[in-house]
């Protein structure tokens, strides 16, 4: 059956003339029905084939498709592949976090591609205009739909569907690899029978042979990773003699590199006949590659590939591999996921990784699955070989899993009460029956019908109701006389920055305290709920004791300690070599947790409070010094030139805005760059404090009032004006400074001799140095 005949207006956004046989038979339900469809099938049988007809139906009706993918890697490499419909004239548009969001493309896109951490952040916000867009969607495609059972990311796709289901109820139509239970999956959305497809391992292009072989596990972790690299190489080596490829899944993405380096000297060690030494064209090729040491490795035919590469390098080793060039590729497990590159043979090295988050964790059983799913190349191998490499007291447990399959769990009740939260904070449940009717729309409610003993179907309601009494007592929902429910301040920021409920409570716990500091505001983030599990290795120890050396960290235990000191290296710009590994992982999350600090303490504390956070959160960013921070507010100034600017005299905006062009020019800067930094300074607050006529004696026993001028001659900010007399607090007042503002202050001839009065300007949505001014008054008798 040809696509052409069968949808023949969208021929050309096809990668193939003729659809297959797993393809054809799903079909009639694709374009001829609007049910909803559920297809579970063996990797590499041709699954996106499916979407992209669902898709095509949707198009075809003037509707807008969401497809949902599992990696943020994966929305780049749809944007890349749909370019046949962008030449058919629709829009392709991707909605990641590290983009920003353009809400006009959104709203006129034809194709919506998201990962499901953002689409969860755009149905929160569907009633803000930025995010509108999100209830026009018509068919949703989920692909991989067997996250579902993934530990930290599977609650959020489930809730986050379910929500999109209620929000506007478009068609759903999910993807998965193979699953024993699919029709659980089917009943929670609602696919008849007819629409829903379990194609069985006869569907696979090329038959899998999947086993599991074990290794000597030593003393040594280093040196068991190249006993396991060895054990690979010998289940590698008969198909490289043969002329065939290997594909060898390993934990991180230094040990690509590692491992592949190893390799090329045992393959020639072992005389293996495999490379392009003698190619002059593929040498010549391999000139393109950005990283020296994958040139280097690629001459031999081994490669490694990881999500760190260039671009560039992603596609040249990808392609290279497809052609047969390369024979040996050493991978972390994004590839899995992602392009459809089999080998003859699939190696899993690693069955445990190190997450910067969670310590040693074991490969998830989906993530194992699916690389071995990469096994056989169709049209060159009858069969793909399989193997998991792990130590013999792991073995029983991959043999089942290879026999039996993984049947797809909710993880919803790990996080219930953080979603449960979130439903509230959004208004969407009010009461008891409103929780209960959410429920019954989850994967959660359908799993525990099919096994209510695992899931204690039948007290649910209980449950349910501890969960939310729990959420009262904690102050994140607040209850009325008609039993009514609603969220608090507590209970909507919790679910605007998608915190755990403990680390919301001690983020309140903080803004609710007195004497908020850096050190305060940094050892909230480092011993938040999120980085409980961070642990230190014997090897970043030492490191940690290096940076955090006079700091008291009074009894932080090891992992918060690690995370504090990435945060100071940071800050710094001098995170030490050991602890860089988890430095980029642990920085991100804590930019999140400081901009949700940021918030919790401008609502429960005061603005210098949040300013303080504010300017916590630009140094970590930017790795600047104290007093060079509040130039990196300026559009266009990273931690060089504000580190470059304050070398030259310049502490704030309003200095380079005062200065001028011209001086910027003498500091350093480009005609062009200091064009743009002059207005980007220009654009942002200006601050004067003028006393007026205030005086400068008082006679004891008198009283004097006064009014104090805060101008801004720059752009309006909200802002804190705080006068204190002798280091008391007089008064505080929050405004939008724009233009100028009028402070009354009063001077007291009371018991002190000298009056020390201050005011400071703080931002607390720029990280700004506040602005102080200070005046004495002398008590006369």
């Amino acid at each position: 059956m040809e696509v052409a005949e069968v949808v023949p207006d969208f021929a050309d956004a096809f990668a193939f003339d003729e659809f297959n046989r797993m393809q054809r038979e799903a079909l009639p339900a694709l374009l001829d029905s609007e049910a909803n469809v559920v297809a579970s099938a063996p990797t590499a049988s041709g699954k996106t084939a499916l979407a992209e007809l669902a898709i095509c139906k949707t198009l075809d009706s003037g509707g807008t498709a969401l497809f949902i993918a599992p990696l943020r890697a994966l929305t780049n490499e749809k944007e890349a592949d749909w370019d046949r419909f962008e030449e058919l004239g629709y829009s392709v548009y991707v909605v990641t976090g590290e983009r920003d969001l353009n809400p006009r493309r959104a709203r006129h896109a034809d194709i919506l591609v998201m990962t499901p951490e953002k689409l969860d952040s755009a149905t929160r916000k569907h009633d803000t205009a930025r995010y509108d867009f999100i209830t026009d969607v018509d068919v949703c495609i989920i692909d991989e739909v067997h996250l579902l059972d993934s530990d930290r990311r599977g609650a959020t796709l489930e809730v986050t569907v379910s929500r999109l289901r209620r929000l506007c109820d478009p068609r759903v139509v999910a993807l998965s690899a193979t699953m024993p239970n699919v029709d659980d999956v089917a009943a929670w959305l609602d696919a008849p029978p007819e629409a829903t497809f379990e194609f069985g391992d006869e569907y696979r292009p090329v038959d899998l042979n999947a086993g599991v072989k074990t290794y000597t596990h030593g003393e040594n972790s280093f040196a068991d990773k190249y006993r396991r690299l060895y054990r690979a190489l010998d289940l590698a080596e008969p198909h490289l003699n043969e002329d065939g490829q290997a594909l060898v899944f390993v934990s991180s993405r230094q040990d690509t590199v590692q491992a592949a380096k190893k390799a090329r000297d045992e393959v020639a060690e072992r005389d293996v006949d495999m490379g392009a030494r003698g190619d002059y064209d593929f040498h010549t090729e391999t000139q393109q590659l950005d990283n020296d040491t994958l040139r280097n490795s690629c001459i031999d035919g081994v490669a490694f590939h990881h999500a760190g590469l260039s671009k560039n390098d992603k596609d040249l080793v990808e392609e290279w591999f497809k052609q047969g060039k390369l024979q040996l590729l050493f991978s972390t497990s994004t590839l899995a996921w992602g392009v459809n590159m089999p080998a003859r043979c699939v190696v899993i090295r690693d069955t445990k990784l190190h997450d910067p988050l969670e310590g040693e964790v074991d490969m998830s059983p989906l993530d194992v699955l699916q690389m071995l799913g990469r096994a056989g190349r169709p049209g060159y191998d009858d069969v793909g070989y399989g193997w998991v490499v792990c130590d013999g007291s792991d073995a029983g447990k991959y043999r089942r899993l290879l026999r039996e399959g993984k049947e797809i769990e909710s993880r919803l009740a790990e996080n219930l009460d953080a979603h449960l939260n979130a439903e509230i904070a959004m208004g969407t449940v009010q009461d008891l029956d409103d929780v209960m009717s959410w429920l019954e729309t989850t994967f959660y409610y359908q799993r525990a019908r099919s096994n209510p003993e695992a899931y204690g179907f039948e007290d649910r309601r209980e449950r349910v109701r501890t969960v939310l009494e729990s959420l009262v007592e904690r102050g994140f929902v607040e209850t009325g006389d008609d039993l009514a429910i609603e969220s608090t301040g507590l209970g909507v920021l919790a679910s605007k920055f998608y915190l755990r409920l403990d680390t919301a409570e001690r983020f309140y716990d903080l803004a609710t305290s007195e004497g908020i500091d850096e050190k305060a505001v940094l050892g909230a983030v480092a011993t938040a709920a999120e980085f409980d599990s961070v642990s230190a290795r014997q090897s970043e120890k030492e490191a940690v004791d290096d940076v955090l050396v006079g700091n008291d960290t009074g009894d932080m235990d090891a992992g918060a300690r690690k995370v504090l000191a990435i945060l100071v290296g940071s800050m710094n710009g001098t995170t030490p070599g050991d602890l860089r590994s988890d430095a980029w992982v642990i920085k991100q999350n804590a930019l999140r947790l400081l901009a949700a600090l940021q918030a919790f303490l401008d609502r429960f504390a005061d603005p210098n409070a949040a300013n303080c956070a504010r300017r916590a959160e630009a140094r970590v960013e930017n790795g600047v010094a104290p007093d060079a921070v509040g130039l990196t507010a300026i559009d266009g100034v990273g931690a060089g030139r504000a580190s470059k600017l304050a070398k030259e005299g310049f502490e704030t905006p309003g200095d380079v805005a005062d200065a001028g062009p011209g001086a910027l020019e003498d500091a350093g800067l480009s005609a062009g760059v200091a064009e743009q930094v002059h207005e980007g300074a220009s654009g942002l607050p200006n601050v004067a404090v003028e006393w007026g006529d205030f005086p400068d004696t008082v006679a004891r026993g008198e009283n004097e009032m006064c009014e104090v001028t805060v101008r801004n001659t720059g752009d309006g900010a909200n802002a804190g004006v705080r006068v204190t007399v002798n280091g008391v607090e007089m008064t505080a007042t929050e405004t939008y400074l724009d233009g100028e503002a009028t402070v009354p202050v009063g001077v007291f001839g009371a018991t002190d001799d000298v009056l020390s009065y201050q005011v400071s300007v703080a931002f607390p949505d720029l990280p700004l140095v506040p602005v102080t001014a200070t005046r004495t008054v002398q008590v006369e008798d």
